[in-house]
């Protein structure tokens, strides 16, 4: 482990919007982070004044905390734009609002910069439990996480998570005010600029996970599109003169984006060859597979037997957000800002109330 004077300057840069129930609770997590109190500084941006997050944060008695209030919200891509260039750190860590981060992840990220090679450095993102705290990871997000071990080892680290994320300050370069998924563009540059993208498991941040379908869908959505948004910057990552890089990306993000037209194709061949028994028995069970995602989004929550349909529903519901983000992107993405996944708590506060029943 890095003596203190040997750990690099950190500006902890926390983009929010309309956080003010989880904003003290964020402050609170970020001062008691095990890093020298002379080598953090902590900016929020605040984007729009709509409620009381910025009030919020001017309560809180720490010096290293610097509150950068933005009158109008124009979204997370400018936000971020302007606050980095004010950052002192060497070191630029980007985290989100409702993402509490593990006491030493400070340290488990920049120890990895004292490689000249290595221009960013992304964490372990653990999904969470509302109510319990308890992890909560479902088979894809571990599948997420063993391939981002897997490619942060050949070099060819795709994106970073949101959450929690570290780049060299002079390696930032201003995004396009319209972005959608900025921490994996700002991922990807490190690769265009030819630095290494490292993965490291001990850096854990815990993050609270949608607590609807439909929360969780749009959010799908929103980074469906800002994907193939994303191609018209990253192209040259595509070319196989990159090699590793080149590949991965392909064939990790590319073939899952256009996944969605595959499986229409695939659907629709099958149809017109269900002249053959072959091709009908095959159409039977494609029909079943389809079958089984409606019955798991829809009919079976509660259900002990739920269990069973939960990977074609997570399957269909992941690739039918794709479409509906490809369809977001052909009709022109004109503004960077976003809609804030509602916290469960507020879901509830928000609910119209059910009619009371007096039947026992």
């Amino acid at each position: 482990m890095q003596h203190s004077a040997e750990l690099p300057t950190i500006s902890l840069v926390i983009a929010a919007y309309r956080e003010e129930k989880v904003i003290l609770e964020r402050l609170k997590n970020a001062s008691l982070l095990d890093y020298p109190s002379d080598k953090l500084e902590i900016i929020i941006g605040v984007d729009g004044n709509e409620d009381l997050t910025g009030d919020l944060v001017r309560t809180f008695n720490d010096s290293a905390i610097n509150l950068i209030q933005f009158p109008v919200r124009r979204g997370k891509a400018s936000v971020l734009n302007d606050c980095i260039p004010q950052a002192k750190g060497e070191i630029i860590v980007l985290s989100d609002a409702n993402t509490m981060m593990d006491r030493d992840s400070l340290r488990q990220l920049v120890k990895h910069f004292q490689n000249p090679k290595v221009g960013g450095v992304c964490d372990k993102l653990i999904l969470t439990d509302c109510l319990s705290g308890k992890n909560i990871d479902g088979m894809y997000w571990r599948y997420e996480n063993f391939l981002k071990r897997c490619e942060g080892k050949l070099g060819t680290l795709l994106g970073v998570n949101g959450a929690i994320y570290a780049i060299r300050k002079d390696l930032y370069a201003p995004i396009p005010s319209n972005a959608i998924i900025d921490d994996f563009l700002i991922g990807m540059r490190i690769h265009l600029k030819g630095f290494r993208l490292h993965y490291e498991n001990a850096a854990i941040a815990r993050e609270e996970t949608a607590s609807s379908i439909d929360s969780e869908f749009h959010r799908r959505a929103r980074i469906g599109a800002g994907g193939f948004q994303s191609l018209a910057w990253l192209w040259p990552l595509l070319n196989p003169l990159k090699g590793r890089v080149s590949f991965a990306f392909w064939s990790h993000k590319v073939l899952r984006w256009v996944g969605p037209a595959l499986l229409i194709a695939a659907m629709g061949s099958n149809i017109v060859l269900s002249t053959s028994p072959f091709y009908m028995r095959v159409l039977l069970i494609h029909e079943m597979f389809y079958l089984s995602a409606v019955l798991g989004l829809w009919f079976l929550h509660g259900n002990r037997w739920q269990k069973f349909a939960r990977i074609p529903a997570m399957f269909v519901s992941m690739n039918a957000a794709l479409l509906v983000g490809f369809g977001r992107f052909l009709s022109g993405i004109k503004s960077g800002t976003w809609k804030r996944t509602e916290r469960p708590i507020e879901e509830i506060e928000n609910r119209e109330p059910e009619p009371v029943s007096h039947v026992r």
